[in-house]
């Protein structure tokens, strides 16, 4: 329960997922608490991380500042998922209810980026459900 309490506390976690040949690809993201004792944040369906995901589901978690440096506090083994729908709606929600004014500016900043056609936003949201590994 501690480590859900000290992940939960954290504004920014340095979430780690693995290439095919096992080399690590760490990325700062935003950490909501979902029910049931898993996390979640939501991605492009194009990123990095998601097709990373798309062949392993294993993950780390560990807090750091927004840049991903400063990584500090114990690392945490998961298993993540992609999900869509009433899942990736109820990873939205908790990211508003999170982080607020800055969630609703992503929001806008995502909506003008894919009417002008940024590339950066031009893949569809999906959510990501990580349980952490027991141990």
């Amino acid at each position: 329960m501690l480590a859900v309490m000290s992940l939960e506390s954290e504004k920014y976690v340095l979430f780690t997922t693995f290439r095919r040949d096992g080399s690590p690809v760490s990325t700062p993201v935003w950490l909501v608490q979902m029910p049931g004792g898993e996390f979640g944040f939501s991605t492009g369906s194009a990123s990095g991380k998601a097709k990373r995901l798309r062949h392993t589901a294993r993950a780390t978690l560990q807090g750091c500042d927004r840049s991903g440096g400063d990584a500090h506090g114990p690392v945490y083994e998961a298993q993540a998922r992609l999900v869509t729908g009433t899942e990736l709606a109820q990873v939205r929600a908790a990211i508003k209810a999170k982080y607020g004014v800055a969630a609703k500016a992503l929001g806008v900043a995502e909506s003008v980026g894919k009417r002008i056609g940024a590339k950066r936003f031009g893949s569809e949201r999906v959510g990501v459900v990580i349980s952490l590994n027991a141990g």
